[in-house]
């Protein structure tokens, strides 16, 4: 994932809305979100290339989902893909406290990432370039909206701001909650002043271009949107939409929509 935005425990009737856009290369190979057939209780996408996923959920309401942290130039080269941290946490019976300790005693041996896991009532949240993730116990994410992308947990970057403030005018205005305006807001072109842009090494004009909430260029952009929501009786709607360029400014849904409405196991 590039962008994901959520609220954990901030809703009467949700305890969990999220809403995330996946940025790729077009031609790197995608499989929608499914039931795996080797891991029976993962809902999630593959990515054909690396083998592991961006985001998914369990039977069981073990939720991870990560995030590249975007620094250049990278003068290292690894072997391990970071979508394996996603399924390896999904499909294991290991706590949250035990997982970090593994993350953190791994950290050299990936890119720089985000991974946020955990459980439908509680998120935790893990980089590898952040200094205090040194810690020994990971800590809760605080109730409430946040966003993550390409930095850390809530940095003010245009995109990460601009979605946190609309997707809680969402929260705080409705009772309930409509997946179609999740998606809408993840459907955001607009790009951000180049006095706001960070610099993450890649150029004004990329930084330009990777501003926006759904990016659009030739060869990468925002392939996938999805909504998850979470209410308090465990009922989860897992929303998946996915995007094909026509051209450099036009983008069409795909026929892979998928909607999958499920009752979580006793957590």
């Amino acid at each position: 994932m590039c962008l994901i935005l959520f609220a954990n425990n901030a809703h009467p009737k949700y305890k969990l809305i999220l809403a995330a856009n996946r940025d790729e290369f077009y031609k790197r190979p995608t499989r929608p979100a499914q039931w795996w057939e080797d891991k029976t209780d993962l809902l999630a996408g593959k990515d054909l290339e690396g083998g592991g996923t961006w985001m998914g959920i369990s039977k069981a309401g073990r939720i991870a989902a990560v995030t590249n942290y975007r620094k250049l130039p990278v003068t290292e080269k690894y072997d391990s893909t970071r979508g394996k941290l996603v399924t390896e946490f999904l499909d294991s019976n290991i706590s949250e406290f035990d997982y970090h300790e593994k993350m953190h005693n791994s950290r050299n041996e990936f890119d720089g990432y985000n991974l946020l896991f955990g459980n439908v009532d509680t998120i935790f949240w893990y980089s590898n370039k952040n200094p205090q993730s040194r810690q020994t116990a990971p800590t809760p994410v605080e109730n409430g909206v946040h966003g993550l992308s390409n930095e850390l947990l809530d940095t003010p970057w245009p995109k990460v701001e601009r979605g946190k403030e609309e997707l809680s005018a969402i929260v705080n205005k409705n009772n309930d909650i409509d997946p179609h305006e999740l998606f809408e807001l993840l459907h955001n072109t607009d790009l951000a002043p180049d006095e706001k842009l960070p610099d993450t090494g890649i150029g004004i004009e990329f930084e330009r271009i990777l501003s926006a909430v759904f990016i659009k260029s030739p060869d990468y952009g925002t392939r996938l949107s999805t909504v998850l929501l979470v209410d308090n009786n465990n009922k989860v709607h897992f929303e998946e939409r996915a995007f094909v360029p026509e051209s450099i400014t036009q983008f069409t849904l795909s026929n892979l929509l998928r909607l999958f409405v499920i009752k979580l196991l006793t957590l």
